[in-house]
């Protein structure tokens, strides 16, 4: 395999990040900060729920892998033959053979979510302290243990169920991503469990995971969802969180909990005032600048 690197500026990244995929059959393109590490390094994406900053880096780094040597220079010749004299050719170089499975492995330990509940990829084994585990692997589908957001919802459920709330009558984990949050509720003791999602690719995440898991949970689109939960999760983002408001609560039964996370620190009070007509969220847990927002209803919502 064969690494080609390109210099470009913003304007010329989509229009060769294009080329090399549609027409020089790159294997994959990637597009990195050529100032990164310099005092002329920047932001490119903005935050959660927030608009980006620009659409590409000025002066951008290009990286595109090919099957040999020959089809990386034919690639570079043609782009560079358009006369775009802001795109410059940086190197085509072999790239060393590795075990990206084993690569991948490396990057994903076991998790604790405390000191008896921990996440495992399959092929670890688990710690001898762990009680429940989670039997989960990297996949396409948001969810595997390592972001803040989903440590902190399944810490919220493991310390209800100690406390001795749990089961719930029914469990709705709305945006399930790799589900997760619906088989981390499934371990503490909840039986009736829809995990639902937009992305197909999640639903069938999270029935394999489940599968794997031996828990049963019902998983679709959201259409899924129907009646009223005694505990509602969904790990979002902060701004999707704000438009399901009034559709998230019609889903809380009469004492239910809902759980909301992917709200960083400085959205919690928007969220909380976005909510305060259905249920009063207060902040329940705290990591790395994202906040956990948990809230029990004292009525049956309309």
């Amino acid at each position: 395999m064969v690494e080609m690197i390109l210099l470009a500026a913003a304007a010329s990244i989509e229009s060769v990040s294009d080329a090399l995929l549609d027409e020089h059959q790159a294997l994959s393109v990637s597009v990195e900060d050529a100032d990164a590490g310099t005092d002329a390094e920047r932001a490119l994406f903005g935050e959660p729920g927030m608009p980006a900053v620009a659409a590409a880096w000025e002066h951008s780094r290009v990286r595109a892998l090919f099957a040999d040597e020959e089809q990386a220079a034919r690639a570079a010749t043609a782009l560079l033959a358009q006369g775009d004299d802001r795109l410059r050719l940086a190197s085509i170089e072999p790239l060393e053979n590795q075990d990206w499975v084993r690569l991948t492995q490396s990057q994903f330990a076991p998790t604790a979510i405390t000191p008896e509940f921990w996440i495992v990829p399959t092929w670890h084994e688990p710690p001898p302290e762990a009680r429940r585990v989670i039997r989960l692997d990297p996949g396409m589908a948001f969810g595997t243990g390592t972001h803040p957001t989903t440590r902190m919802c399944l810490r919220w459920i493991a310390r209800r169920s100690s406390a001795g709330n749990a089961p719930w009558s029914r469990v709705l984990d709305y945006g399930c991503g790799s589900g997760i949050l619906a088989i981390g509720a499934a371990l503490h003791g909840a039986r009736s469990i829809d995990a639902v999602d937009i992305d197909p690719e999640a639903v069938k995440a999270s029935i394999a995971n489940a599968r794997a898991n031996d828990v049963t949970l019902a998983c679709g689109l959201p259409d899924l969802a129907a009646g009223t939960y005694g505990l509602v999760l969904a790990n979002i983002l902060a701004t999707p969180l704000k438009v399901l408001a009034p559709l998230l609560c019609t889903f809380l039964e009469s004492g239910a909990d809902l759980v909301l996370a992917g709200i960083l620190e400085r959205q919690a009070e928007e969220i909380a005032a976005t909510y305060q007509p259905w249920l009063v969220l207060e902040p329940a847990d705290l990591e790395d600048g994202w906040v956990l927002m948990a809230g029990r209803s004292t009525r049956r919502m309309a």
